[in-house]
């Protein structure tokens, strides 16, 4: 039928559907959010666990900058600032810091309260410490005395003040667990780093190194050498150092072997990027997680080792306080004097769950498949 013929019988070529029945020109997308005052609130992608989200004063669509439609402002706008493409701006999104989601592990607070004040009493001690730690009390009844307003927690055989030298045992400990794991993000990460990236010959020497060590247990090994050199602070800082590295190079070839083919590696190589700056700038920071829980678990085991060698009269020497020294001088009276014996066993027994508790908190917040559990 034609248009003249369309006419003559009165029908209309083109009959428009109400204004309801048209469909909308910018439809509203799932990810768009309308705002009160006309414009959408877009969800661009994740930050720090929050979201950013994108504001625009108009209806979405390709338009230029003063021809948005709805006779507002064309520009998008994050946060209420214009968003051009000479100032790109965005703005988080209110979320959790990074922090408040650290500390909601109960293991993170009870085990960082008790080593903080661990570290913070052991660098005090010469200010807390109400005695020197080899200062002798010669007076009758000051030896083997019961804890009282002049000694916090009572004397030992030689009159020397046990809260003073639990202080200065605490020096001893944390700084020889504190060196040890210096030589263990040198050593054991250096080495893990290039066994991991490199691969080849060399992945096989270290690695067979590392075999020859795991061989014989760590405190055995310490032990061994302790032997053979002479007891002192240095000695004991050797003999634990050169027996904790290995399992850091384990720990860190893992991860970078796993790391180096990602696609960001595979990306930072075709850019021409040194390996240099490969393994410093792109896969040692994805491996500090690991790291760090692998290093407060080492406290723990350092101090435990440190003071099991000072009770064996290996490690640190008299009249130098050790926790392990004094649990050791004081087993032979431990019947007529048993705090002797319990306060500096029970002092490192929480120092070790302290540390133990922060890696644990540490690896469920750091780890992203523990953080929902």
């Amino acid at each position: 039928m034609g248009v003249s013929q369309r006419r003559a019988s009165g029908q209309r070529g083109h009959q428009p559907r109400p204004r309801s029945a048209r469909r909308p020109r910018y439809p509203q997308l799932p990810h768009l959010r309308k705002r009160q005052d006309g414009g959408h609130s877009r969800r661009i992608g994740p930050c720090c666990g929050g979201r950013w989200r994108l504001h625009t004063s108009g209806p979405p669509g390709p338009f230029a900058a003063g021809e948005r439609p709805g006779g507002h402002d064309a520009q998008e706008r994050v946060g209420g600032v214009p968003l051009t493409s000479s100032s790109p701006t965005l703005i988080a999104a209110a979320s959790p810091t990074r922090w408040w989601q650290l500390l909601r592990h109960w293991e993170i607070g009870v085990g960082g309260v008790f080593a903080a004040a661990l570290v913070a009493a052991a660098i005090l001690a010469p200010v807390i410490a109400p005695y020197q730690y080899a200062a002798q009390d010669t007076r009758p009844g000051c030896q083997n005395a019961p804890p009282s307003p002049a000694h916090m927690l009572g004397t030992d055989d030689l009159g020397r003040d046990v809260f003073s030298r639990l202080l200065y045992g605490a020096r001893v400990s944390l700084a020889v667990a504190f060196g040890v794991q210096l030589v263990d993000l040198l050593v054991g990460v250096g080495l893990g780093l290039l066994s991991g990236y490199y691969g080849g010959r060399l992945d096989h020497l270290i690695m067979r190194i590392t075999d020859v060590m795991f061989a014989f247990p760590d405190l055995l090994l310490a032990i061994l050498i302790m032997a053979i050199a002479p007891p002192s602070l240095l000695n004991v800082f050797v003999a634990l150092g050169a027996v904790s590295w290995p399992s850091m190079a384990r720990l860190v070839r893992g991860q970078t072997m796993s790391l180096r083919a990602l696609e960001f590696v595979e990306a930072a190589r075709a850019l021409g990027a040194s390996d240099a700056r490969i393994m410093l700038r792109h896969v040692l920071p994805n491996l500090l997680g690991p790291v760090v829980v692998a290093m407060a678990t080492g406290m723990a085991s350092v101090i435990l080792a440190e003071s099991t060698l000072s009770f064996l009269g290996i490690g640190i020497q008299p009249p130098y306080p050790s926790w392990g020294t004094m649990v050791s001088s004081a087993m032979n009276s431990f019947r007529s004097y048993p705090l002797q014996v319990v306060i500096p066993a029970v002092t490192l027994a929480c120092a070790v769950l302290a540390f133990n508790l922060l890696a644990d908190g540490l690896r469920d917040s750091l780890d992203p498949r523990m953080r929902g559990l």
